[in-house]
């Protein structure tokens, strides 16, 4: 299992074009997930204060995307990165997180 967070709007918008795209699948080229024991250093880097965010909760096995496990220099640690669209059937549970 990885995971990914996603606001709650963005998630709607996905479930109704049958597809979730990150906003850094266009400008990295890969969208940003993580391993269940990287989320909470994620969301204190990043999402601070952000209201209103989901995480997905994605089987690996499901992905139709290429995914793969890249080193990020800033924290030195492996995070998955998927190499197209998340298709929705991949996403088995989604969790509202509170901060």
């Amino acid at each position: 299992m990885i995971y990914h967070v996603v606001s709650k709007a963005n998630w709607q918008a996905a479930l109704e074009q049958g597809y979730y795209e990150a906003p850094s699948l266009a400008t990295e080229g890969f969208i940003h997930l993580s391993k269940k024991e990287q989320v909470s250093g994620v969301l204190d880097r990043y999402y601070k204060a952000v209201p209103d965010l989901l995480l997905l909760h994605v089987d690996e096995s499901k992905l139709t995307a290429i995914l793969k496990y890249e080193n990020a220099p800033s924290v030195n640690e492996d995070f998955p990165h998927l190499f197209g669209r998340l298709n929705i059937d991949a996403v088995i549970e989604t969790s509202e997180i509170s901060q």
